[in-house]
């Protein structure tokens, strides 16, 4: 636990993993991400506000959005506080997109894309945020999304991930149990928690100009500005 094991894969990961624990896997990452993943934090202190701060209809993406719950959980907080939110989730796995696409509403919509393609396509946001995608990426890998989802940005830069630790693994042994069977849950999860950075690494591995933070105990969140035009000024809108 001292250092990442990259060498480890997630069995999700594989292309040939079983389809029917796959389909439960993202059904239930709904009540993994509410109970780990500190997103109603970072929607009340990041998200909200800078939404509002625009005044207008906003654009934000979930890149890398798997299953989708995060998106639609956001788009029914921001609902719910009357905010105009056009929500994209992107994931260029099929598998992710037909259990995401399931969660599609009004004011939310899946894509099949990855970040290249949405460059390629000229498509920018107000906001870009992901959850638990920095922790699959070698270092080739997350200096291309990172970068990526700074130019697709005209405002923050959110990626939310696992905070590698024993007592983080331990807890998450324990507790994740009842919510597992049938599913790759515990195997995958603690796979991703020996492969998840804490803080000073993730800020090591991403440098300028992004900061790490702590908004929840085993969580990090990466924060910078987007360079996509129309970017509003440095310290113009809540980053911090």
């Amino acid at each position: 636990m001292d250092r990442r094991d990259t060498a480890l894969t997630e069995l999700m990961d594989d292309p040939h993993c079983d389809p029917r624990a796959l389909a439960a896997t993202y059904r239930r990452f709904d009540v993994v991400n509410r109970l780990v993943s500190a997103w109603g934090h970072v929607y009340r202190s990041h998200v909200r506000p800078e939404l509002r701060a625009l005044g207008r209809p906003a654009r934000v993406l979930d890149l890398g959005c798997g299953g989708g719950d995060v998106v639609a959980r956001l788009a029914g907080l921001a609902r719910r506080d009357g905010l105009d939110v056009e929500w994209v989730g992107a994931d260029p796995d099929p598998r992710a997109l037909d259990a995401a696409r399931a969660r599609s509403r009004p004011g939310v919509r899946f894509t099949a894309q990855g970040s290249g393609d949405l460059i390629a396509a000229g498509e920018t946001f107000d906001l870009v945020l992901s959850n638990h995608v920095l922790h699959h990426l070698d270092a080739a890998a997350l200096d291309t999304f990172a970068a990526d989802s700074l130019a697709l940005s005209r405002g923050s830069v959110l990626h939310a991930d696992i905070a590698r630790g024993r007592l983080a693994y331990a807890l998450y042994a324990v507790g994740i149990a009842p919510l597992s069977i049938g599913t790759f849950l515990r195997v995958d999860g603690l796979r991703s928690i020996r492969r998840s950075y804490r803080a000073p690494e993730l800020a090591a591995a991403l440098g300028a100009p992004w900061r790490v933070l702590t908004p929840a105990p085993f969580r990090v969140l990466a924060v910078a500005r987007g360079r996509a035009a129309g970017a509003p000024a440095a310290g113009s809108a809540r980053d911090a």
